[in-house]
């Protein structure tokens, strides 16, 4: 009786809460510690003690993974059975090679070495833990503006702390300088005080991809996909928060729309790493392992319009200044990240439909249905706009640098620079051509696109396509005499006018205010490449003129604030500082201001 009495207490709920908390706690300090082991420099003995701890942690973790299986009775999804499987997996073969060796001679294992195997086996851990604690977002503290603006500064200052560890860097490097780096690559801009190639140990450059990933996607897109990933619910007031965050039409589609993300960006990365790898040949890169590396960093980079490249010169690198296809890949994976996920969701959307009505009149020989409205305004806004500023910008970069930047190229290799160089200000970051040596107007050029930037909902910053759209069609609206913006027999509600000029005014405010005060800490820089800068830095482009590493301390402090408010927006930290009014019950007259 009193070992049965021990065993139902063993089983009761409260101790399995106190198993998922140690095995969480287990978790994190073996992650911990696995970046404190890759970030110094350990002895011999000091690297043979983190060996056992990493195989004690694993086994105790396993173990806690077990007792949830066949002593608790846990029922877990499938998905969270399969996530454990390939731990398993991956703990049976470190076991392997730690008692005999015999795996080390396998293939696999001469691609990556055991020490590889222990930390994804240790983030898998991690990852599978922090997934069961429970994610709740709380709005009486926080509200959707507040949590976004906080995750992107807590990710900042994580990547800053990681950037400044000895291994990640061949020299060290600065506080100033990795906060500024760190906050380039969370916020998806490109601009760098020091080479990434160079100057970054792989392990620095493996952190900066890492942060490019997160930055463009978002924490919180990570963290609460990957929480409902393995507990397969949430809280609905989490659903509520996550709807603005990715701008979901209903609750019930908030995870469904994270997942459809995810799924995206990983198909997408996954593609663009196969074909820059292809793309490249032997006398580029040699090594295979570097080369798969480059694909990897540069697909990630590319796709969430970051802009950074292991490269000193970026793409203008005279053994890739000439690889058309290479340039033709990265531009279509930053014009795919940068046209936003709802409009790539929306032509997923349409294009199951269309197949669908297809094989129905394959099928049945039946004329197709009527077409409903599946193509929503913001698509035909977003996809004509992009398109009318990638063909003007092509014709007027292609024109103007005609006899200048690209005279060095063939009539192919012009087209696709021009292309390219009208593509990249659109928050890319990437160049093919000296930005310094371009002609005026092409600067002048260049200052619009980066302006502008890409869509909404996109990894890409600027006030965006559909913002320059309204205001555009509110010219025309007022020209006409038309008291509303009608446009696809739709009219544009007067939330998203005023919303659009609230980001313009709110935009060049900025811009202006980064100009000034970086004219008067650099007074020997030009005003042109000063603005040049300033515009980059908003959009979060990643462009410059060649000032960035010599800018002194105030000013990249300055470059470091108008990156993270382009890239969270300034309206978004006004919503976050402002109380927001929850009901207007009245309404004074109204009068109107002369204007014009």
């Amino acid at each position: 009786m009193k070992f049965s009495g021990f065993r139902s207490w063993l089983q009761n709920e409260r101790f399995l809460r106190y198993l998922n908390r140690l095995s969480f706690l287990l978790s994190l300090i073996t992650v911990l510690i696995a970046i404190y082991d890759l970030g110094y420099r350990h002895a011999e003995y000091e690297e043979e003690q983190l060996s056992h701890f990493y195989f004690g942690a694993l086994i105790i973790g396993v173990l806690a993974i077990l007792l949830r299986y066949f002593l608790f009775k846990v029922h877990f999804r499938l998905k969270v059975r399969i996530f454990d499987s390939v731990l398993g997996t991956l703990f049976a073969l470190l076991i392997f090679i730690k008692i005999d060796g015999v795996l080390e001679n396998l293939p696999f294992m001469e691609f990556m070495n055991q020490m590889v195997y222990v930390y994804i086996a240790a983030l898998i851990y991690f990852v599978r833990e922090f997934s069961t604690v429970e994610f709740s977002l709380n709005s009486q503290y926080l509200n959707p503006a507040q949590l976004f603006i906080s995750s992107f500064l807590l990710i900042i200052l994580a990547g800053t702390a990681l950037l400044m560890l000895p291994k990640a860097t061949y020299e060290g490097i600065s506080l100033l300088d990795a906060l500024f780096t760190s906050t380039s690559a969370v916020c998806v801009t490109g601009l760098i005080v020091v080479d990434t190639g160079s100057y970054f140990t792989l392990f620095g450059q493996t952190i900066i991809l890492m942060l490019m990933q997160i930055g463009g996607l978002g924490i919180m897109t990570f963290a609460s996909y990957f929480s409902y990933f393995f507990r397969g619910q949430t809280s609905y007031q989490s659903q509520l928060m996550l709807k603005d965050a990715t701008n979901s039409d209903k609750i019930g589609e908030v995870f469904s729309v994270l997942k459809k993300i995810l799924f995206i960006t990983f198909i997408v990365e996954l593609l663009g790493t196969i074909f820059i790898y292809f793309s490249l040949n032997n006398s580029e890169i040699t090594h295979i392992g570097h080369r798969l590396f480059f694909s990897i960093f540069h697909a990630v980079s590319g796709f969430c319009n970051a802009g950074f490249s292991t490269l000193e010169n970026s793409l203008y690198e005279p053994d890739f200044r000439f690889n058309y296809p290479l340039h033709l890949i990265i531009a279509s994976l930053f014009i795919l990240g940068g046209i936003g996920f709802p409009i790539v969701l929306n032509i997923y959307k349409y294009t199951k439909y269309t197949m669908k009505n297809l094989y129905s009149k394959i099928r049945n020989k039946e004329k197709l249905p009527y077409s409903p409205w599946v193509i929503n305004l913001n698509t035909r806004i977003v996809i004509v706009t992009t398109f009318i500023l990638l063909s003007l910008g092509t014709i007027g970069f292609y024109v103007s640098e005609y006899n200048n930047t690209l005279a060095e190229h063939n009539w192919f290799g012009k087209i696709v620079t021009a292309f390219f160089g009208a593509a990249t200000p659109r928050t890319a970051g990437f160049n093919s051509v000296d930005t310094s040596a371009l002609n005026f107007s092409t600067i002048m050029l260049m200052f619009i696109l980066m302006w502008i930037g890409a869509s909404p909902a996109s990894t890409g910053g600027g006030i965006k396509t559909s913002t320059i759209a309204v205001a555009t069609l509110n010219f025309f609206s007022l020209a006409k005499g038309k008291d509303r913006i009608e446009v696809y027999r739709r009219e544009i509600s007067q939330a998203s006018i005023r919303r659009a000029f609230a980001i313009i005014s709110l935009s060049l405010m900025i811009i202006g205010i980064s100009i000034f005060l970086i004219a008067s800490f650099d007074q020997d820089k030009t005003l042109l490449s000063i603005v040049f800068e300033s515009f980059s830095a908003y959009s979060t482009v990643g462009l410059s003129t060649g000032i960035t590493s010599d800018l002194s301390a105030n000013s990249k402090v300055v470059i470091i604030f108008t990156m993270f408010i382009g890239r969270v927006s300034m309206l978004t930290l006004l919503i976050a500082i402002l109380r927001r009014v929850k009901h207007l019950n009245y309404r004074y007259p109204s009068d109107e201001i002369l204007i014009n």
